[in-house]
């Protein structure tokens, strides 16, 4: 019997395991954690593949050269390439995309491509997320399935640099739909949040709505530096 593993750290792609692991043959085994993907935790388990849906940390060579390791990356290889695909994508103006499932190479997202599967990028962050965890589980079971043979990518290539929490600050001047757009595409657990700072406060902007032009927004104001968050009604 086939084994397979799972290598995530977001509750919504855990949660999607569950789902899928129970419905498809084979053994399944779940890594949640950076420490846990070890040489010798990956030489007994000894998978047929290995996925990482959403996985914040570089594969050891080791384990990249000695079994197939699959990722996925939200956007149309070679299209997109590199850090914070989402926000990338949202601040260009793009609201629809691939999601592409990839053999992981030692250079970033270069690898052949298994699948793509079209997304629509509406919603907060979390809502993508969460959107995108069940069309990694359909490519998941699609490759376990009918065990593709990865196609070398084609096209320009189009790079993007990993965001840092600086650039959350909201920049001046924004339209409501730009605003609202700068907003949602920050709106996920552990993501920092869009931001403006005000004296020694930082207000953080979350919910954003967007109806008729006006935009709602929940505030939530902390001091700078201080662990003490006040929420606003």
């Amino acid at each position: 019997m086939p084994n397979y593993l799972v290598a995530t750290i977001h509750p919504w792609n855990i949660e999607a395991f569950e789902r899928y692991s129970k419905n498809l043959g084979g053994n399944w085994h779940l890594i949640t954690c950076k420490n846990e993907l070890s040489l010798d935790v990956i030489k007994r388990i000894n998978p047929d593949y290995i996925f990482f849906p959403h996985w914040s940390w570089l594969v050891p060579t080791d384990i990249i050269n000695n079994w197939p390791c699959v990722c996925f990356h939200m956007t149309d290889v070679p299209f997109g390439r590199g850090g914070s695909p989402l926000q990338n994508l949202i601040i260009r103006g793009i609201s629809e995309t691939k999601v592409s499932a990839l053999k992981m190479t030692k250079q970033l997202d270069a690898g052949s491509v298994y699948l793509k599967h079209p997304m629509k990028l509406n919603g907060s962050a979390e809502s993508i997320f969460k959107k995108l965890s069940h069309i990694v589980a359909d490519l998941i079971s699609q490759i376990v399935t009918t065990k593709p043979i990865p196609v070398e990518q084609s096209g320009d290539i189009v790079c993007f640099e990993r965001r840092t929490p600086e650039q959350s600050a909201i920049p001046d001047n924004l339209s409501p739909k730009k605003l609202y757009d700068f907003i949602r595409m920050l709106d996920a657990p552990s993501y920092p949040k869009a931001f403006i700072k005000q004296g020694d406060n930082k207000l953080e902007f979350s919910d954003a709505k967007l109806e008729n032009g006006s935009l709602t927004a929940k505030i939530t104001l902390s001091a700078v530096n201080i662990n003490t968050t006040i929420k606003l009604p």
